[in-house]
């Protein structure tokens, strides 16, 4: 049985998450989620450089979900049991290695095997933000939260812009590169910087992982909260996946150098969850009619992505540059809704709640660049879109379905000491 681990208690009482710390799991974040996401913007390149298809390149984007999907489930529960410190330096180090040995993949095979390894130690990002939750204050939970997210999700759209600017100078090897030696550095900061606090809770991992497990079982709303995350990056990955094929050709032949720019279109997004986890805390009974608005406006947000492939010159990307902030800025508000949900319901198992909810987050992000991949292969990217669509609809279906479980009184029941 699992029990609270009484060190564990008094260092989270004696220990406050500083300002610095908060900046410093927020760069740390963001930075080793770029890893998984330099290669979208790079796909044309790649594919044109190891002499594959379109399609076929998009597999690294979906290897590194699936796996990063495995790693939230077999490995993120490890860190409620272990000294998170270690723990962190031991998988950023891999993946600064795995970053490295990218930059001189000799084929698309070994680029998959390596993007299987930085898929399984970037799961370390979903460590950190139970971590910020469990020593930020009670009233700056959902500010702190937003932080760290709002970092993360900085990291993954300025890794486009990254990787546009650097591929144009250095090849997309040189992105690798530069990305290994900002990994290093951040490694030993993270390791230094952040207090080594004992485990949370005392309890051998096929325990952990069976009380991950159960989990889904026991929490209605995690269960349709994880599935409302996954329909929104369904639709975040499909259109990140595909977009740099639409840009890259006859529509707009950007350059890799332009497509990359066009990545700080969805930049402002990541303002969002710095902006709203203030109000989050101040407003908690308005998170469920929040969620629907934002399912919602991530469905609106596609009607005008797919005008941005018409051929309607200066207007198409105009609307397109509209549809992407709002298609960002929703996915973003959609998550951090989700996870101040899910943090309440058992305050001392928020790496096992997290497990389950990016689990099941990334399985629809691996689904959602599968599919859009493929029906911009046959449908072009009127079929992109449709495919992307699709996920919101099923988002506010689920919704819809949460609400009896949503109520003040049902979490206060739900939740637990565990």
């Amino acid at each position: 049985m699992t029990t609270s681990a009484d060190p564990a208690a008094t260092a989270a009482k004696t220990h406050t998450l500083t300002r610095g710390q908060a900046r410093l799991l927020a760069f740390t974040a963001g930075a080793t989620a770029a890893n998984l996401y330099y290669a979208q913007p790079l796909l044309p390149v790649i594919a044109t450089s190891m002499r594959v298809s379109q399609t076929s390149a998009a597999l690294l984007v979906t290897l590194t979900q699936l796996s990063y999907g495995a790693g939230l489930l077999l490995i993120v529960p490890a860190a409620d049991i272990t000294r998170r410190r270690t723990l962190f330096g031991v998988l950023l180090s891999i993946d600064t290695l795995a970053v490295a040995a990218s930059a001189a993949a000799p084929d698309l095979r070994a680029l998959g095997a390596l993007a299987l390894v930085l898929g399984l130690t970037s799961v370390v990002i979903q460590m950190l933000i139970p971590f910020a939750a469990t020593l930020a204050a009670e009233t700056e939970r959902a500010r702190v939260i937003g932080t760290v997210l709002s970092g993360l999700l900085t990291g993954i759209l300025l890794s486009r812009t990254f990787a546009g600017i650097v591929a144009q100078v250095a090849g997309w090897r040189g992105v690798y590169a530069i990305a290994a030696a900002v990994m290093a550095v951040t490694t030993a900061v993270v390791c230094r910087g952040l207090p080594d606090l004992p485990p949370e809770v005392d309890a051998g991992y096929r325990d952990q992982l069976r009380q991950t497990l159960s989990l889904v079982r026991t929490q209605p709303v995690l269960r349709w909260r994880s599935l409302i995350g996954a329909c929104g990056f369904g639709a975040f990955s499909a259109f990140w996946t595909t977009v740099s094929f639409l840009l890259a050709g006859p529509e707009y032949r950007f350059s890799q150098l332009e497509i990359g720019l066009f990545a700080l279109a969805g930049a402002a997004g990541a303002l969002v969850s710095a902006l709203g986890g203030r109000h989050i805390d101040a407003r908690q009974r308005l998170r469920w009619p929040a969620t629907g608005a934002v399912q919602g406006s991530l469905l609106a947000s596609f009607a005008l992505i797919a005008l941005g492939g018409a051929r309607l010159h200066w207007l198409s990307l105009t609307l397109l540059v509209a549809g992407t902030l709002l298609m960002d800025a929703a996915v973003q508000s959609s998550n951090l809704l989700g996870q101040s949900v899910i943090y309440e319901l058992l305050p001392r198992a928020r790496s096992r709640l997290t497990a389950i909810y990016m689990t099941t987050m990334f399985i629809g992000g691996s689904l959602g660049s599968w599919t859009a991949a493929h029906a911009y292969e046959r449908w072009g990217w009127a079929g992109a879109c449709a495919a992307a669509a699709a996920f919101p609809a099923v988002g506010l279906a689920g919704w819809l379905a949460a609400h009896r479980h949503e109520t003040t009184k049902n979490l206060c029941a739900m939740s637990g000491p565990l």
